[in-house]
């Protein structure tokens, strides 16, 4: 009997998520949100030292389609955001995550859309840097984004979108203690890559060889895909540096 062969948006998505099980992006946590489905990710991500967002624990859920990678996921904060670049229901606005279109309207070029070389490591580099610097040119909360430039002109004199985070930060501790998770608040602990603990045994169904034998030469050729954009995200892979300074803390 013939064997049943992966969908490529499988075989995309599992080589993504044993990527970054063994080499994790700083500030997050990705786990599936069930062990038999590949399409649907659960990410803690952990406020970067240094900003207004330090010691944060904000959950969100990226749901990928079956024509993924040609097609881009979708990423929604599960814990409350105020943010100019989120919609009151979590969903985030961010140009690489819009579909590869040419939409003159929407003031974005089509290269700062969605394209194939795009990978999950892209996007969460893409959403961290979106925190700490929003873009208020087209924003998703209105009033959120008035209120960032206030703060932002002051020079944090206005203090009342500081003043929103921090409750925001704190109110997402409950959050993490629940979880048994410990939210790293300085530098060094930020910057820690430790590989993801070993998972149930179940899990180990997405990686066993009931499929083609192909799929070992297809991971050379993904990888190096990967690897390529991770390239593309410069050095944003990086650890936040000491001195620096985007402009975004309170003076």
């Amino acid at each position: 009997m013939a064997q049943q062969q992966m969908p490529s948006s499988q075989k995309a998505l599992m080589l993504e998520l044993k990527s970054l099980q063994e080499e994790p992006v700083e500030g997050f946590r990705i786990t599936l949100v069930e062990e038999s489905d590949l399409y649907n990710w659960e990410v803690a991500i952990f406020g970067p030292p240094n900003t207004l967002y330090e010691g944060g624990y904000f959950k969100a859920h990226i749901k990928f389609p079956m024509d993924y990678p040609y097609s881009p996921p979708t990423f929604r904060f599960l814990t409350k955001m105020w943010h100019p670049n989120i919609y009151e229901n979590g969903d985030v606005c961010i140009s690489i995550l819009h579909p590869p279109v040419d939409d003159p309207q929407s003031g974005e070029l089509p290269s700062e859309r969605w394209n194939p070389t795009q990978n999950i490591r892209t996007i969460l580099l893409s959403v961290i840097s979106l925190l700490n610097e929003p873009n208020t040119f087209s924003p998703a909360n209105v009033d959120a984004s008035v209120m960032f430039r206030k703060w932002r002109d002051s020079k944090g004199k206005d203090k009342e979108y500081a003043e929103i985070i921090r409750k925001q930060v704190l109110s997402t501790k409950a959050d993490a203690e629940r979880d048994g998770v410990k939210v790293p608040t300085t530098l060094a602990e930020y910057c820690i890559q430790t590989k993801v603990p070993s998972h149930d045994s179940s899990s180990d169904l997405l990686y066993d060889d009931l499929y083609d034998d192909d799929i070992e030469e297809e991971d050379d050729d993904e990888d190096g895909e990967a690897s390529g954009a991770a390239e593309m995200a410069g050095d944003g892979a990086d650890c936040y540096d000491d001195d620096d300074d985007s402009g975004n803390e309170e003076s």
